[in-house]
């Protein structure tokens, strides 16, 4: 059985965020609560003073709320909810990455229903929530069309990502001008991020034909214009197909689930603080590899997406995407930015940890080939000796200059 779920209004344009107070009037929302990303609210770029006018011509009253930064944890939820309940307001907006959309979500049910039990909210049968609307100025986490959030506990340090198709906003704006001033490193871990859902929404058990008619348009599209938005920041069609790609991809993941790659970067992000885009990236190679022998005909699919000859042999073309993918980490810098935050000794000390953080998330049981705890085990040690070999090669520069 394939059924997607998706926002009500998906409005996809150069300027979009203008007809913002359009939408939110048109869903009888009077009192919007703003969750945005601080750097957003800051010189150079002040969104929200374009943000406050757009509103104030349609008549809308507003709150703003960047009080958060890293990915968004049961203590921002918490701390964005006082202001709210003092604000009084109607609705939720949430405008930036994945951090802010997904704390919006988190915000529209509990502003409406403080009692709900952040395990229970798969079981809900319906979640009483407040209008929901997403903004999103990145092109990776998909979050405005996924009825997925990933909020940190505070307490346990765990990432909890739960799911409920209520969770999906009612209306989704995606403005490609509003990516432009994202630096190359972040529009690399955003779209490799996308990438990523992509590519396990296709390796999912629960893959559909809707869902892989999304998954190998955003690849394709993502082979095309990530290199071009690496290299030129500027380059607004290029912009506009990444959005499209990583909401692409959001739609696919939503409602197809990701699996082993996300599982373990939510665990490694966690543990090293690192970007969720990056973390997933370091991973993908090697959880592909595993799976290699289980979905050859959905790699090879891939493989084609990416770009690889038709005429390559059934072999070449399951493991081109291994390749593909590693290529990408080295043209990006994906391998030296992981160094950034990663002692090899400390992660190897870690793997224990990072094996059980992974287990306790979803992503496990939708693998084509389900993991064992040693497989896990596994993957961890090829990132550890990946980043080890990258090392002393960076060392052995310095030593010969």
């Amino acid at each position: 059985m394939a059924i997607l779920d998706l926002p009500r209004n998906i409005l996809v344009e150069n300027g979009a965020i203008h007809y913002l107070g359009k939408l939110i009037s048109s869903k009888g929302g009077r009192k919007v609560f703003i969750l945005m990303d601080s750097f957003l609210a800051r010189p150079p770029l002040n969104l929200h003073e374009k943000i406050s006018l757009i509103l104030m011509k349609s008549g809308i009253e507003f709150k703003l709320f960047t009080n958060f930064s890293g990915e968004p944890s049961t203590k921002h939820v918490e701390d964005a909810l006082t202001h709210f309940n003092d604000f009084q307001g109607d609705c939720v907006l949430g405008i930036g990455g994945g951090s802010a959309i997904d704390l919006a979500k988190a915000l529209s049910v509990f502003g409406k229903s403080m009692d709900t039990e952040w395990n229970g909210i798969p079981n809900y049968k319906k979640l009483d929530r407040l209008p929901l609307f997403a903004v999103p100025t990145t092109s990776g986490t998909g979050s405005e069309v996924t009825k997925i959030m990933v909020i940190t506990d505070f307490v346990t340090n765990i990432k909890m990502n739960p799911s409920h198709p209520d969770l999906v906003p009612d209306v989704a704006i995606l403005d490609p001008e509003l990516t432009l001033s994202l630096p190359p490193n972040f529009t690399v871990y955003t779209g490799l991020d996308a990438l990523s859902h992509a590519i396990e929404a296709l390796l999912s058990n629960r893959a559909t034909v809707m869902t892989k008619l999304f998954s190998l348009e955003a690849i394709k599209l993502i082979e095309k214009s990530l290199p071009k938005v690496f290299e030129d920041g500027s380059n607004i069609d290029s912009r506009r197909e990444m959005m499209l790609a990583s909401c692409y991809a959001g739609i696919a993941f939503s409602n197809a689930s990701t699996n082993l790659a996300h599982a373990t970067g939510r665990a490694l992000g966690a543990r090293f603080h690192i970007p969720h885009g990056l973390s997933v990236a370091l991973l993908m190679p090697f959880v592909i590899e595993f799976s290699l022998d289980s979905c050859q005909e959905q790699l090879a699919e891939i493989a084609l997406a990416l770009g690889a000859s038709p005429s390559l042999n059934e072999e070449k073309l399951t493991s081109f995407p291994i390749s593909a993918l590693e290529e990408y980490n080295e043209k990006f810098g994906v391998w030296n930015d992981g160094l950034k935050y990663i002692d090899t000794q400390k992660l190897i000390a870690e793997i224990p940890a990072l094996v059980s953080d992974a287990l306790s998330g979803n992503g496990i049981a939708t693998n084509r080939k389900v993991p064992t705890e040693q497989d896990i085990q596994n993957v961890f040690h090829l990132l550890a000796e990946k980043l080890s070999s990258r090392n002393s090669q960076t060392v052995s520069k310095i030593k010969i200059k």
